[in-house]
């Protein structure tokens, strides 16, 4: 067995030709097959187990290029800042501001996630909310998991959109009816109605809304009548 600095050295020159490496690997490089000293060694430089593939593979933190969302694959082994799978997906979930869903994390970490979601949902780790004949996970903490659950509708909502043509004969009626109250959507439908223009209320508001034609209060004039 090589010696604390001759160990960090071995380590190093190991993960320089290979950036992932196996305990049989490791052990040959540090000349033991102690998994107790392996480990011990491995430590002192700071490394992080896979995720995937059973946790048999290691790599260093300084040889992980983790992404925005801590994750690092190599040649189909994947890595995650927190270590394990279950602590992978519980922080996913807990950052992600729509919650998750099972098929989403399976796509995103590339291996299956049901038991661990299971573990922490049934361990109050994780809460799970049924939309559209699917769970979405969420946080457990409760104006969290309502927030996520509410900006995961609003994405599953259709936006509405105008077409072209409908947008300028709308702003051509607010203009055309200056003179007249403030627009609203229910009376320039009504007007372009009676022009022989098909349109709905949400699409005529939608109009108002992007170009910030709301309905605003009358002013009161503070001068008496004389």
């Amino acid at each position: 067995m090589l010696d604390d600095d001759a160990s960090r050295i071995a380590l190093r020159q190991l993960f320089a030709r290979r950036p992932v490496a196996d305990l049989a690997q490791l052990g040959c490089a540090l000349g033991t097959l102690s998994r107790m000293s392996i480990f011990r060694r491995l430590s002192s430089l700071g490394y992080v187990s896979s995720y995937s593939h059973t946790g048999r593979y290691y790599t260093l933190n300084s040889v992980a290029d983790f992404d925005v969302d801590g994750l690092w694959r190599y040649q189909g082994i994947g890595f995650s800042r927190d270590g394990t799978l279950k602590a992978t997906v519980h922080r996913l979930v807990e950052a992600s501001d729509a919650g998750r869903t099972q098929r989403e994390l399976q796509l995103r970490l590339g291996v299956r996630v049901h038991n661990p979601l299971l573990e922490l949902v049934e361990g109050k780790q994780l809460g799970r909310e049924s939309l559209d004949s699917e769970y979405v996970y969420v946080a457990t903490k409760r104006t969290r998991a309502a927030a996520q659950i509410e900006r995961r509708r609003a994405q599953a909502r259709p936006a509405i959109v105008a077409e072209p043509s409908l947008e300028v004969e709308v702003l051509l009626e607010v203009i055309h009816g200056a003179r007249l109250p403030e627009p609203d959507a229910e009376s320039l439908t009504a007007r372009l109605e009676a022009r022989g223009i098909r349109a709905s209320g949400a699409e005529v508001a939608a109009v108002l809304e992007n170009h910030d034609l709301k309905k605003t209060p009358p002013s009161r004039s503070k001068r008496s009548k004389r």
